[in-house]
């Protein structure tokens, strides 16, 4: 299968998926926070923050799993991407580094569908348009070389996002033609 069949692009709230791991835009307590974070720890429910509790933390570029709780995801990866520092502070090369975590933690669970928000776009402030390039690029160079998960649905919030990721995605295809 192509990799980018592989790759799904799909505009709403992701708390709602029924997918094998939903994939936290979290902060580096992991104690819940607002935008995505928030949504998902309260969908989720109390259980949620108690097992992140649990856990110490997460360091940017890295990503943690937990159960799902209320969700419809068995499980939550939190990933911790980069506050947007204006592209000096190395953000780029964290924000690939959540992504591929999120998917290395996915494979090692043996997990084949895995959806993700866009990463630091909210409170964290990283442009969109660069965002999306990192993101896609980060998730076609795993699917390249791995075959799980064998889907990633990319999941965007408005209209916006959608169209910057679907064209990501089918400028990243038109590069490997």
């Amino acid at each position: 299968m192509n990799v980018f069949d592989r790759i799904a692009v799909w505009e709403g709230n992701i708390t709602t998926l029924e997918v094998d791991a939903i994939v936290n835009a979290a902060n580096t307590s992991l104690l819940g926070g607002g935008g995505v974070d928030g949504a998902i720890h309260r969908a989720a429910g109390p259980g949620l923050l108690e097992e992140c509790e649990k856990l110490g933390g997460c360091a940017t570029g890295d990503a943690k799993i937990t159960g799902g709780h209320n969700l419809k995801a068995p499980y939550v990866i939190h990933a911790v991407g980069p506050v947007w520092q204006g592209g000096k502070a190395n953000e780029s090369a964290l924000l690939a580094s959540c992504y591929r975590r999120s998917l290395e933690i996915a494979h090692e669970k043996g997990l084949e569908h895995v959806a993700f928000p866009a990463i630091s776009t909210g409170a964290y402030g990283y442009p969109l348009e660069e965002a999306v390039e990192v993101a896609m690029e980060s998730v076609v160079e795993w699917l390249t070389d791995h075959d799980m998960p064998r889907r990633v649905t990319m999941v965007t919030f408005d209209v916006r996002a959608t169209r910057l990721m679907r064209q990501a995605r089918m400028d990243l295809a038109d590069d490997r033609d």
